[in-house]
């Protein structure tokens, strides 16, 4: 009777040190708290000298030690054993429990290099960590005195090891997730740091250019007299009136890169009912000098008024036309046209390029993404710009298979009565 007893306070002894382990394991505000937890109350649980738990790394290679208590603290995230080797590797490996009385005459045990745990550690019990049928790491307790294990503490062992495999893979997770997003905020941040000084200083170099592009057009005035060369006269304003306007698209083209790495939303657009054949054509006439070696095809339509933000709905166009540059063959033509369409504006611009997976139609929109083909290597920025840009003057932009070959960029945009 007095034997059934002392067993069934053992047992409650048992459930209530799981029950205070799994509370401090669940309240834990830090990963490192976590893992001091699991070393701390497994080694007085089991009356050990030392306890260490080992995490099998992601390549399932090695296991690391990541939390003791009685070894060199050094050696955490130092310390490695190979996955089925040692005592550790070999718990890993096959997930059985493996108590040794005495270490010094069990060949299975294995030295790590930078713990000499030979020189104090007599006996040892590990089991594994297992969580969702995969291994996760061992959990050590290890004693100075010579100790034949009990079954009775393999079962509470494993219980300790059954009840924290699940939280410290998840606390693992959580702390990689979190690693991984400063990681990936800090690229952020250094692009678009990168890109916010790179297009300010085109700033200067874009005034320059415009400086001595209006000192070069500069002609003598007449005084009365008629030129000598209407047609070079006519033929040199044409040149200064097209570079100023591409100095003013690379102006835009300057804003819309900045737009795309600032945080927030856009400043508020100019929307006005505007006629969209007009500003299409407009683009196209911009244009031109990158279309040197395309066709370009305005099919135009009825006269249509969309609402919208003219200069943005330019810049659309331009990323897009470009796009379309970008990945076409030369000789190949890229297509403008408009329409309505569900009661929406809708401006086309195809290309006879290699087209878009269907996979890839949403991908591209996102910052940095990249589509490279044997035509063209992207940036990642232009159809970024676009989307944004039409989300700040309430359109939609997505991409389509063209009508024969190549892709077609739609941007639907609210249809207004004509002024």
């Amino acid at each position: 009777m007095t034997e059934t007893l002392d067993a069934t306070d053992e047992q409650l002894d048992q459930l209530r040190f799981l029950h205070r382990v799994a509370r401090m394991a669940t309240t834990a505000s830090t990963w490192e708290e976590l893992l001091e937890t699991v070393v701390d109350e497994t080694r007085d649980a089991l009356r050990a000298s030392v306890s260490s738990l080992y995490l099998l790394d992601r390549d399932a290679e090695n296991l690391t030690l990541a939390a003791t208590n009685g070894l060199d603290r050094y050696q955490i995230g130092r310390a490695r054993v190979p996955f089925g080797g040692g005592v550790t590797g070999r718990v890993a490996a096959t997930r059985e429990p493996l108590a040794i009385p005495d270490v010094s005459h069990d060949d299975r045990f294995l030295w790590v290099r930078g713990i000499d745990q030979k020189r104090f550690i007599a006996s040892m019990l590990s089991v594994p960590l297992v969580w969702n049928d995969r291994t996760v790491g061992v959990l050590n307790v290890q004693t100075e005195q010579r100790r034949d294990f009990t079954a009775s503490d393999v079962a509470h062992l494993r219980a300790i090891a059954d009840l924290l495999g699940g939280i410290v893979e998840k606390g693992r997770m959580q702390r990689e997730a979190e690693a991984r997003a400063t990681e990936l905020k800090a690229i952020d941040e250094a692009r678009a740091e990168l890109i916010a000084m790179v297009t300010h200083e085109l700033r200067t170099p874009l005034a320059v250019v415009r400086a001595y592009t209006e000192l070069l057009a500069e002609e003598p005035p007449l005084e009365g007299r008629e030129s000598r060369d209407i047609e070079r006269r006519d033929r040199r304003a044409g040149w200064y009136h097209a570079t100023m306007e591409q100095v003013a698209r690379l102006d835009r083209l300057v804003d819309s890169i900045l737009a795309s790495v600032r945080v927030g939303p856009e400043p508020p657009a100019d929307l006005q009912p505007v006629d969209v054949g007009e500003v299409v054509s407009e683009a196209a006439r911009e244009l031109a000098p990158l279309l040197a070696r395309h066709r370009l095809e305005l099919r135009e339509g009825i006269r249509l008024y969309a609402l919208t933000d003219p200069s943005r709905l330019r810049q659309i166009l331009e990323h897009l036309v470009e796009n379309a540059v970008k990945y076409a063959p030369p000789d190949t033509t890229i297509r403008l046209d408009w329409r309505m369409a569900d009661g929406s504006v809708r401006i086309g611009v195809a290309d006879e390029g290699p087209g878009i997976p269907e996979e890839w139609r949403e991908r591209i929109f996102e910052p940095y993404a990249r589509r490279d083909t044997h035509t063209a290597r992207g940036s990642g920025i232009g159809l970024y710009a676009a989307r944004r840009l039409s989300e700040s003057i309430g359109a939609r932009l997505w991409c389509e298979p063209a009508e024969s070959h190549g892709a077609r960029f739609v941007i639907a945009l609210p249809a207004a009565a004509a002024m």
